[in-house]
């Protein structure tokens, strides 16, 4: 991952890999046949580590506004060339030419941040914490913002750094989401 986020894909060699992990490129081939591969692999394993972040956020007590809180804290990039963010504008730039297989792995990526975010969204609907919105579309909206701006922090847009990120997110919730006085 670190090496992906590093140099890109396009910078990335089997054989510079194989170096670096003491295997030869051909035993890395054997595994993943391409580097496409091999970086969907590398996303699919992080995104199982932030999945487990991301379940044991749903699951803690509190709030649905703390877990919706701690849900846009894991999904906002650290900062400029966040490893975990670099796979996914890796995945997202090679995703047009790939074959079925690939976009729906990648799909069900995106389904399980979604799903997570949709369940939290209904659970304080349900709680009379945010507004009677539904969950799904919001979510669908929410994501979009989220991605935009991640992309900008991920990549080192001037003026959109995480802290900005997070303040402008925190307006959207409390302007579309929050009940009103």
């Amino acid at each position: 991952m670190d090496t992906i986020a590093e140099r890109g894909l396009d910078g990335l060699t089997m054989a510079g890999l194989g170096r670096q992990v003491g295997m030869s490129s051909g035993h890395l081939l054997y595994y993943f046949r391409t580097k496409d591969e091999l970086l969907l692999q590398t996303l699919e394993w992080s995104e199982g580590r932030l999945g487990a972040e991301r379940s044991a956020l749903l699951s803690r007590p509190g709030t649905a506004r703390e877990r919706l809180d701690g849900y846009v804290d894991v999904y906002v990039p650290d900062g400029p060339r966040d490893p975990h963010w670099i796979l996914w504008l890796e995945v997202w730039n090679r995703s047009q030419n790939a074959d079925a297989e690939a976009r729906a792995r990648q799909a069900a990526i995106e389904g399980a941040w979604h799903r997570d975010l949709v369940a939290i969204l209904a659970e304080g609907v349900s709680r009379g914490e945010f507004r009677p919105v539904d969950p799904d579309r919001f979510a669908t909206r929410t994501r979009a913002l989220l991605d935009g701006f991640s992309v900008h922090v991920a990549v080192g847009v001037p003026g959109t750094g995480r802290e900005q990120v997070l303040a402008h997110v925190r307006e959207f919730i409390e302007q579309d989401l929050l009940p009103r006085p």
